[in-house]
């Protein structure tokens, strides 16, 4: 359960009194307050409840009555219902590869419906792990109709886009489909070097840091809720290829994490920041 609302005292006490009386028991209780006096507070809550699946109307029914008293935003999730993902690329494949590995060996815990690429690419990488592969081709005057495709081949049943390394914008109408539901790596420490070439531009710039942000995307190029960062030194030695050979190994481990911890529902997103329960 993740829940925000306006903090005040009673909070926590009233959501365990509920969970208890409905039989449930807490595994993991993690919270935090903005501000004391006025602020927002924030909390997540994993509990056992054996019949929750059976019974999830109604608890969720019940639990509206606690909700409405301390105007809680929240929502429940059930960790028995493995998320459904599907994973956008182009060319580079080192972070579609990451998430597959991770996927493979259990220890992100999700469905992969699909990968869709813009190029053929990596359709016999993806071929070998067994998961369906399309390509969609997309130009500038193509744009429209190829998220038409896309969104006819995601139907209903996708719980989070994942755009890993996947070098095409997004339309404000495809991200209106799925608020804070499209998760991107950018490869660079934002926000700084926005857009294209970033690891140009760090070079050019003399840079003795680089990183690579993940973070959902929003409207604003590269400016949406970030989720995970990381960052590495490097030195003037350092030439462009040295950067993005460097730069890979960032782009994945950070995009890693910030999938497993939105598929286990460890984040909540307030205006542009994001709470992250890790």
């Amino acid at each position: 359960m993740l829940i925000s609302c306006p903090d005040q005292p009673g909070i926590v006490a009233a959501v365990s009194q509920f969970l208890f009386e409905h039989g449930a028991n807490i595994v993991q209780s993690d919270q935090y307050t903005m501000d004391p006096e006025g602020g927002l507070f924030f909390i997540r809550i994993e509990f056992d409840l054996p019949d929750i699946e059976e019974n999830i109307e109604r608890f969720q029914r019940d639990f509206t009555h606690v909700a409405n008293k301390f105007q809680m935003d929240w929502k429940l999730n059930l960790t028995s219902r493995k998320k459904r993902i599907s994973i956008f690329v182009s060319k580079e494949d080192h972070c579609l590869l990451e998430l597959l590995w991770h996927w493979r060996s259990g220890d992100l815990d999700v469905e992969i419906a699909s990968v869709i690429s813009n190029h053929p690419d990596t359709q016999p990488l993806v071929d070998s792990f067994g998961i369906p592969f399309y390509h969609v081709p997309v130009t500038a005057d193509t744009k429209q109709e190829a998220e038409e495709k896309q969104l006819s081949i995601l139907g209903d049943n996708v719980d989070v886009i994942i755009l890993a390394r996947y070098m095409q914008i997004i339309s404000p109408s495809f991200i209106q489909h799925y608020a804070d539901r499209i998760i991107n790596i950018h490869h660079s420490f934002l926000p700084a070097f926005i857009g294209g070439k970033p690891y140009d531009r760090a070079h050019n710039r003399g840079v003795k840091i680089i990183g690579a942000t993940a973070h959902y995307v929003t409207e604003e190029l590269d400016g949406g809720p970030i989720i995970e960062q990381d960052v590495q030194r490097v030195s003037h030695r350092d030439n462009v290829e040295d950067l993005k050979r460097i730069g890979r190994q960032i782009e994945r481990s950070v995009l890693a994490k910030a999938v497993a911890w939105h598929v286990e529902d460890r984040i909540i997103v307030h205006n542009n920041k994001t709470v992250v329960f890790s």
